[in-house]
């Protein structure tokens, strides 16, 4: 077993060797230009794009021509959001969204409301989900966009997105699902799901860093987007640039293995997650799991240890790469948005951990990081006297704790 023990897959994954295997050739032999149109170098460039493309349509029951290559789902987000903004803003300017997005999702919005549109945060419940009961009771007659994640990035709850998705249809208002951390783990299919735009990243899915996916539905209805990036008209207009072609074959490769290996990898991971859950929940009291036991990823465990500070939790075990919050907001020290906007406590907050579980786990690992957590947990609780008081039945909130002169 080598050490650290890596449990960080919502971060980012290891390239899996095979998706290395494949992107090989392109560095070296296979360099052309899939722009370059009057040579072998560009058509095999061009026609390993294509292969790629089809890898990834068959992942989401899309069709190839739908999917457009981009930098990663940053950047796929503001092509869809700004993109669409742009392009029907005569016909509304009210967009609908979620407090538990990305911060990529939300950051893009804010920047919409100084353009002049208006957004509308919705609250998930406590276990993060949002129902399509608040996105029917947030639509106006001038809504254009909804965005929601798949799965949320930070608990891994699930939305409703197929239902969420037929209300939209039924509305004539695009869907746009950030699915990085669902592509390739869930079943997600663009057609029944009903969705519009749908984004993936490479790195999630143990393909290569740097690249990633926009999907644009073609028909029924046909999405328009003015191009964020101009220069040269690549990818149908929408997303100009010299592709990026051993990334994106690699991409490809690891959608397929993703489509071929899923089933069964995600019932190993959700195998190996519960036995972690369950060490911890049956070997530490006062642990609370964030997030929905029903409805959620099967490689994510998020979990607050009561009266330990989740900074020094990490410390505490340096054997096990784990985060807390997100790795994009991980330099702030404000509690998780996404935790807030469930209405965990601020103090719950501060002492979540995450978990993430990959191709690459074993069991072995998943029970020696349970075994150094559940040590430095109690560890740091010895010293903790709110932790005490609990025990004794006295809850710290209640307690006055003014000097006495």
């Amino acid at each position: 077993m080598k050490l650290p023990i890596y449990m960080d897959y919502q971060a980012t994954t290891p390239c899996d060797p095979r998706v290395v295997e494949a992107m090989l050739p392109y560095f070296t032999q296979s360099f052309g230009n899939a722009a370059s149109r009057n040579h072998r170098y560009g058509w095999e460039a061009e026609e390993a794009v294509e292969k790629a493309r089809e890898q990834i349509a068959a992942l989401i029951g899309a069709n190839p021509k739908e999917i457009v290559f981009t930098s990663g789902s940053t950047e796929s987000i503001n092509l869809a959001l700004k993109g669409a903004a742009e392009m029907y803003a005569e016909k509304g300017k009210h967009i609908i969204t979620c407090q538990a997005e990305h911060k990529a999702v939300l950051d893009v919005c804010k920047h919409l409301e100084q353009q002049g549109f208006s957004v509308t945060y919705l609250q998930p419940d406590k276990s993060g989900r949002v129902s399509v009961e608040a996105v029917a009771a947030a639509l106006r007659p001038d809504t254009i966009l909804v965005a929601l994640m798949w799965a949320n990035n930070e608990v891994g709850t699930l939305n409703p997105i197929r239902e969420i998705g037929a209300l939209c249809k039924e509305k004539g208002v695009l869907l746009f699902t950030d699915a990085t951390q669902a592509a390739g783990k869930v079943p997600v299919d663009v057609e029944a799901d009903h969705v519009d735009m749908l984004c993936i990243s490479g790195h999630k899915i143990y393909g290569p860093k740097g690249v990633g996916i926009l999907y644009v539905r073609r028909k029924n209805p046909r999405v328009r987007l003015v191009a964020q990036m101009d220069g040269g008209g690549h990818e149908r207009g929408m997303r100009s640039g010299t592709l990026n072609v051993p990334s994106i074959v690699g991409l490809g490769r690891a959608c397929e293995l993703a489509r071929l290996e899923m089933p069964e990898e995600s019932a190993r991971t959700a195998a190996l997650r519960d036995h972690l859950e369950k060490r911890l929940f049956t070997e530490l009291d006062f642990v609370y799991l964030n997030g929905n036991r029903e409805h959620r990823l099967p490689n994510n465990l998020n979990v607050s240890f009561a009266y330990v500070e989740g900074e020094s939790l990490i410390m505490g075990f340096s054997d096990v790469a784990v985060s807390s919050g997100s790795a994009c907001t991980s330099a702030s020290l404000e509690p998780s948005h996404v935790l807030r906007s469930m209405a965990v406590g601020e103090d719950l907050a501060h002492s979540s951990i995450r978990f993430g579980i990959g191709r690459f786990t074993t069991r072995e690992e998943v029970d020696f990081a349970a075994t150094q957590v559940i040590t430095a947990v109690k560890r740091l609780r010895e010293l903790s006297p709110l932790y005490e008081m609990a025990l004794e039945g006295i809850d710290p909130k209640t307690v006055n704790w003014q000097a006495h002169h």
